[in-house]
């Protein structure tokens, strides 16, 4: 192991710390203050874990769980861009594909390649593994502004009914099971006011 590979890695290790500056729009239980993107990914991860079984298909847990570590990580260049913001989308993908250039090509060529790898695949969510690591990501904030009531970034936001399931249908490409549950939340959102009529 050269001494250069390891600084590269460490470089990147510290590089990504800045994750937890990261501010996103759903609050932590309690409402005290938002969940920053560090915590999200880990939250997302344990989500992943804990309900593997619920996967439409056997996915390998190892590879959901490295997807669900990277799939943020661009975050640090782009920021959070918010679920239900349509002008933040337009350059989305743009100000991501930067951000993963720089960030990933911190590392030594094999892993900037590897990681790279991961996050275009979670990205393209084509395989059994990135769909379930798309399901927990999209049902881990609909649990969080839930329980949030009335401070929920849906109702802070003013997003309807109709754009909660348009965004959080796609939890049952990865699980049917967890779409069903999250159906059944963003409902009671809609009827507790959360959520408007549209």
């Amino acid at each position: 192991m050269s001494d250069q590979r390891l600084q590269q890695q460490l470089n990147f290790l510290m590089e990504i710390d800045q994750l937890k500056q990261v501010e996103r729009q759903t609050a932590i239980t309690g409402g005290s203050r938002r969940e920053n993107t560090a915590e999200h990914s880990w939250h997302l991860a344990m989500y992943a874990l804990v309900l593997q079984e619920w996967s439409n298909v056997d996915v390998n847990i190892a590879h959901v769980l490295a997807l669900c570590l990277v799939h943020d990580i661009v975050e640090i260049d782009a920021g959070d861009t918010f679920a239900y913001d349509t002008t933040g989308y337009a350059d989305k993908d743009e100000r991501e594909q930067k951000a993963a250039n720089r960030l990933f090509g911190l590392l030594p060529d094999d892993q900037r390649d590897r990681l790279r790898a991961l996050w275009n695949e979670y990205e393209a969510q084509e395989t059994p593994e990135s769909q379930f690591a798309n399901a927990v990501d999209r049902m881990q904030p609909a649990m969080l502004n839930h329980h949030a009531g009335d401070d929920s970034p849906w109702k802070r936001h003013g997003v309807s009914y109709p754009q909660a399931v348009k965004r959080l249908s796609p939890i049952g490409d990865g699980s049917s099971a967890l779409w069903s549950h999250t159906e059944m939340l963003i409902k009671q959102a809609r009827d507790r006011g959360q959520l408007t009529e549209g």
